[in-house]
């Protein structure tokens, strides 16, 4: 009698898993790598002929490279908040850099929207973040609050060194909710700890670890032995391009002990492997962003396209490369397309998913934008923006600029700005980028005001 059910049953699951194919496949284990300005021009694998990044380009190799991949911002936190929001970072409370001074910071995570690691865990998958977190400095925004089931890392955001790992003389080096003060340069530990949690993961689930290094961020340290042997084979190299190029060097070596656990734990095959930067390199600090124009804080295409890659050897085929346009927000539809889960709406993130698979996948037609808020003397607490559609982009580098048009596929290199020669094209991406304000100018980027009993600072 409970034959027929059963038959019905399988049935349906059989047409489920038609339905999505990625449901059909095992779902693989998710790294996401993002290091702290990163030039475009800054790995061999991108074109840099003065330093040498073997391990990160294997990654590269044997996946899918991508050539017209953006940071959601020009600076960490709002593309920080992007990855794992799927969101516009303005439009989740990050519109500009969370700092340890209340009154220099420009952002608050919203606590109502969903993360990442929780809508992954959902999906059954265990997850854990270990380094730069960025996103907050007390409940309700901290990693294991957040959705991480495991953190190991330092919660501020730029550290004054990297081997006393301190901000401001404040101590954010994290174990959970722990405390912790480990001797050592930041790299290498954000390493071992990753090795570690990967060397050690037995459990049946899948997992998600989002590593985020703090190199080649500001203070540019490599470890000294790694300096000296740089010099060594580069003695033409100007100083401040050779510590960068150190620093960058030492980040691979490091990424390649990772990617090492994982080929170690028979994992390589089922671990799809994600590697991207949180924006463009810092001029001033020796990185480069060749062929593109401007650097970190620009909306220059220096400032927002990264070097990116993905790779998983059971579905990615080795050796491919794409031109599609995508942000960093759209690896948050990717994975959740990945693993089957539909993202929670709303969501601004479009998944790549069968262009990774070697599928075909029209170009999305949509509006793109890039808001960052500053304080200081150039920016005066104003935000400044990008827009972009197909191969028109509309932007400006500080608040009261004009904002300058340009046609990418014509002038990668933005010399020609074409607002008075296309005055409708100007017109339209105006429209939209004013929508978009409008619609950013709702969501409060400060944290609310305490009870007025409590004792606690209103706004860290």
């Amino acid at each position: 009698m409970r034959l027929p059910y059963i038959l019905v049953l399988l049935f349906c699951l059989l047409v489920a898993l038609a339905a999505n194919p990625a449901a059909a496949a095992e779902r693989p284990n998710v790294l996401v790598i993002l290091v702290d300005d990163l030039g475009y021009g800054d790995l061999s694998a991108f074109g840099a002929t003065d330093l040498h990044t073997p391990h990160i380009d294997r990654l590269a190799a044997r996946g899918m490279k991508f050539t017209r991949f953006y940071a959601n911002c020009t600076v960490c936190s709002p593309t920080r908040a992007s990855l794992l929001t799927g969101r516009y970072p303005d439009l989740v409370g990050v519109p500009g850099v969370i700092r340890t001074h209340p009154e220099n910071s420009w952002g608050y995570l919203s606590p109502q929207v969903a993360l990442l690691p929780a809508v992954l865990k959902q999906a059954g998958y265990r997850t854990a973040m270990i380094g730069k977190w960025h996103l907050g400095l007390e409940a309700p925004n901290l990693p294991n609050l957040r959705g991480f089931d495991h953190f190991h890392g330092f919660l501020g955001d730029m550290m004054d060194d990297y081997y006393h790992h301190r901000r401001h003389d404040q101590n954010y080096m994290r174990l959970n909710d722990q405390v912790i003060d480990p001797p050592g340069h930041a790299t290498d530990l954000f390493t071992d700890w990753a090795v570690e949690w990967l060397s050690s993961y037995r459990h049946p689930e899948p997992f998600f670890l989002y590593l985020a290094y703090n190199a080649p961020h500001s203070p540019v340290q490599p470890p000294e032995q790694w300096l000296d042997r740089y010099r060594a084979a580069h003695p033409q190299v100007p100083e401040l391009r050779a510590r960068l190029a150190a620093l960058v060097e030492h980040l691979d070596a490091g990424i390649g002990r990772v990617l090492a656990a994982i080929e170690e734990s028979g994992r390589t095959k089922d671990t799809l492997v994600v590697f991207s930067s949180d924006n463009g390199g810092s001029l001033p600090h020796g990185s480069s962003n060749a062929p593109l124009a401007g650097g970190k804080q620009d909306m220059l295409e220096g400032g927002l396209r990264v070097p990116t890659c993905v790779a998983w050897p059971a579905r990615i085929a080795a050796g491919s490369q794409t031109d599609r346009v995508a942000l960093t927000m759209d690896l948050f539809a990717t994975l959740c397309d990945l693993t089957g889960r539909a993202p929670p709406a709303p969501i601004d993130g479009r998944s790549f998913l069968p262009t990774l698979l070697g599928k075909s996948q029209p170009a999305e037609d949509r509006y793109l934008f890039w808001p960052r808020l500053e304080g200081g003397r150039r920016y005066q607490g104003r935000v400044y923006y990008a827009v972009r559609h197909g191969d028109w982009k509309l932007l400006q580098n500080a608040p009261g600029e004009p904002l300058r048009l340009y046609n990418l596929a014509a002038d990668q290199h933005e010399e020609s700005d074409v607002s008075a020669q296309q005055p409708e094209v100007y017109v339209r991406l105006k429209q939209e980028l004013d929508r978009h304000i409008a619609e950013a100018a709702t969501v409060p980027w400060k944290a609310p005001a305490l009870e007025p009993n409590s004792t606690e600072p209103a706004d860290r």
